[in-house]
């Protein structure tokens, strides 16, 4: 749960915001049902409530302060995306027993309701629970051959009849052949939850690569970019980058951490990584211009230009593009959606606020 209130949206744009059960909105605001008594997320897949009979909170123990009570359908008090126990428990299994099959016979007899699981991976994920099996499978594959291990010994142990079926199966996951494998540079993604909705964020050897809103329009052209114009092979697995920004995106979220110290790895062009360059310079709980960065890099009339490389960052929050607005004050796009944006600004110059005041007090 968040350590700092916000400024709520305006209720207009809440309440179109619940109706349409919007992803950019979660964790930015919480409604409460006057004649249930009940606050759920934005995003609730209950029968959404009469605008009349609804008021908003901008955090959840605001609203059980007010006497409401979480939904047990969308659970409100949990990060959002995070996993119920249920699925917590298949995790840990296929963790434990990584090489075994998972049919819905087997999820059955476990109690868990493959249709179930499907839409929560579906809706979480963004692909069914099989599909993330096989990309998880292949993903182990990927790290094998890369490593030295014969492509014969790979298939095989991991459960694969037949060679050409591997074969098969590999080139369509990841667009080359598994012989190719140990000369393509592998990125590795895990899934994060957050207080503003589910993340993804991909790291190699040399540092954080992406950080993205699984929402986010332009995730897809970001990934068939890495394919393609850079080479990367994109897997599930884990890495000790992936693990530090989950560490240091909680204390952010919590307002404890105002720069970010895991390493970063931008492939892009030589404009981009000067712009790039320039946002990691916008300090904590201020904000920018494009018409400001174009300056610092020395390139004045090219502000637009700017604006395009703020848009092609892929390492949300981690590259500050949200503290970028536009010269007339107005917030300008921002790829995770503007409510987020909006959420971000609110926090960080809650948080400094804050901070000085403390300072002051011990001074």
């Amino acid at each position: 749960m968040r350590s700092y209130n916000h400024a709520l949206p305006p209720r207009s744009e809440m309440v179109n915001a619940m109706l349409c059960s919007d992803t950019a909105y979660e964790g930015v605001f919480f409604t409460a049902v006057k004649t249930t008594g009940i606050f759920c997320r934005p995003t609730c897949s209950a029968r959404k409530p009469k605008p009349e009979n609804v008021e908003f909170f901008s955090q959840a123990d605001e609203a059980m302060a007010a006497g409401y009570r979480p939904c047990l359908r969308c659970k409100p008090l949990d990060l959002a995306a995070s996993a119920p126990d249920w699925v917590k428990g298949l995790l840990a299994s296929i963790s434990a027993s990584p090489n075994a099959r998972w049919t819905d016979a087997e999820l059955t007899t476990r109690g868990i309701d493959p249709l179930r699981l499907r839409r929560w991976f579906k809706q979480n994920f963004g692909m069914t629970f099989h599909a993330w099996m096989r990309s998880r499978r292949l993903g182990v594959a990927l790290g094998r051959i890369s490593s030295g291990e014969t492509l014969d010994n790979t298939a095989f142990d991991l459960g694969y009849e037949s060679l050409s079926g591997f074969r098969d199966a590999f080139k369509k996951t990841f667009q080359i052949p598994p012989g190719k494998a140990a000369e393509t540079p592998l990125l590795l993604y895990r899934h994060l939850t957050t207080p503003l909705g589910p993340m993804i964020a991909m790291a190699e050897e040399r540092g954080l690569v992406l950080l993205e809103f699984l929402d986010r329009p332009a995730l897809t052209a970001e990934l068939n970019e890495l394919r393609g114009r850079h080479g990367y092979s994109i897997a599930p697995g884990e890495h000790l980058f992936i693990k530090q920004i989950e560490v240091q995106l909680k204390l952010y979220f919590d307002g404890k951490l105002k720069s970010f110290s895991v390493p970063l790895h931008m492939p892009g062009s030589s404009f981009d990584r000067l712009v790039w360059a320039e946002l990691l310079k916008i300090d904590y709980g201020t904000i920018s211009t494009y018409g400001a960065i174009a300056r610092g890099i020395g390139k004045p009339g090219a502000s637009q230009a700017v604006g395009n490389a703020n848009g092609h960052n892929r390492l949300s929050i981690v590259v500050p593009c949200h503290r970028v607005i536009a010269t007339n004050g107005s917030l300008a796009g921002y790829g995770g959606g503007q409510p987020r944006k909006e959420f971000l600004l609110r926090l960080e110059k809650t948080a400094l606020q804050m901070t000085q005041q403390n300072e002051f007090l011990l001074n």
